[in-house]
């Protein structure tokens, strides 16, 4: 039977309760839900404002393919307007935009916090030189700068390989190195507390001990650590789409929306701000549910964000 650490058991009764009065967790909670209830609907709305992210509507446009009337063209017919000279509705490339930056933040985010919790407990657990190695590649991970060799990979990827597979990869393959430095070092504390060692006293195999006691342990605080990489990996998404490298097109992205509507800017800003506007609130609905998750399990806060 597992045995949790009593500090860790103490902190994790007293979690809900302080997450459920946090106020900014909340609302954070709140934004995360809103764009996974879009993502997850977003046929279903589309097809209430007969849109879809694919169709060029070039009627909505006028000779120069900028959409006629104010704020992005928004109409009856087009609640959030529509492109410069694609005419293709945006309120359609939004929602399904969610969905891209949803699952591809999700899955990179999952890749990163599975590796880096594999080699930050086996680094942690075995210490000697197997610690020393993990440790040092992990540094090296560290000090490469990530986004220039997203960039080189991905302009020599494939053309048949799936770009929104390669971005989910090559995002975790960069994300790891933080989580396996946290994770290190939580396991290097709980392999000497006294329920660790009593199990290893016993004979226990090492497999059973990290199941059963040194996860337990984890699992709160890897929570945090998952919650917190998302916004990083939706940004990095955003980021690499915005470059051209992304998910292919015409695949909606908020990235490349981004992208098409910079040289647009002066002549509407809308066009830029709808998507920014999207980035923006779900990124911060992750950071506060992040931040409110972290003082929920950190014993030295008293409620101070309340």
């Amino acid at each position: 039977m597992a045995v949790l650490d009593p500090h860790h058991l103490q902190a994790t009764t007293g979690a809900w309760r302080q997450l459920r009065g946090d106020r900014w967790a909340l609302m954070g909670a709140a934004l995360v839900a809103g764009f996974v209830l879009l993502a997850v609907l977003a046929p279903l709305l589309t097809a209430l404002s007969h849109t879809d992210p694919y169709t060029y509507d070039i009627e909505a446009l006028d000779a120069a393919g900028v959409p006629m009337g104010m704020f992005g063209g928004v109409s009856g017919a087009h609640w959030l307007g529509v492109e410069p000279q694609t005419g293709r509705d945006l309120f359609a490339i939004l929602v399904y935009g969610a969905r891209t930056s949803l699952l591809v933040g999700l899955g990179a985010t999952a890749v990163s916090v599975v590796a880096g919790t594999v080699v930050g407990v086996v680094a942690g657990y075995t210490g000697g030189f197997a610690d020393m190695l993990l440790s040092r590649f992990t540094d090296l991970m560290l000090a490469f700068p990530s986004l220039i060799f997203m960039i080189a990979l991905g302009a020599i990827v494939p053309s048949s390989f799936p770009k929104a597979l390669f971005i989910v990869l090559v995002i975790g393959a960069f994300g790891w190195p933080s989580v396996a430095r946290v994770v290190r070092g939580l396991t290097l504390t709980l392999r000497t507390r006294d329920f660790v060692l009593a199990a290893r006293a016993i004979g226990a195999p090492t497999s059973r001990i990290l199941r059963a006691e040194i996860w337990p342990n984890l699992a709160s605080s890897v929570t945090v650590l998952a919650t917190m990489a998302v916004p990083g990996a939706i940004t990095a998404e955003a980021a690499l789409s915005f470059l051209g490298i992304g998910v292919t097109p015409p695949t909606p992205s908020w990235g490349r929306t981004i992208a098409n509507a910079v040289s647009w800017i002066q002549v509407d800003p809308w066009y830029l701000l709808a998507p920014g506007a999207a980035l923006f609130l779900l990124t911060l609905g992750f950071n506060m549910l992040g931040d409110g998750l972290r003082d929920a399990y950190d014993p030295r806060v008293s409620g101070s964000r309340g």
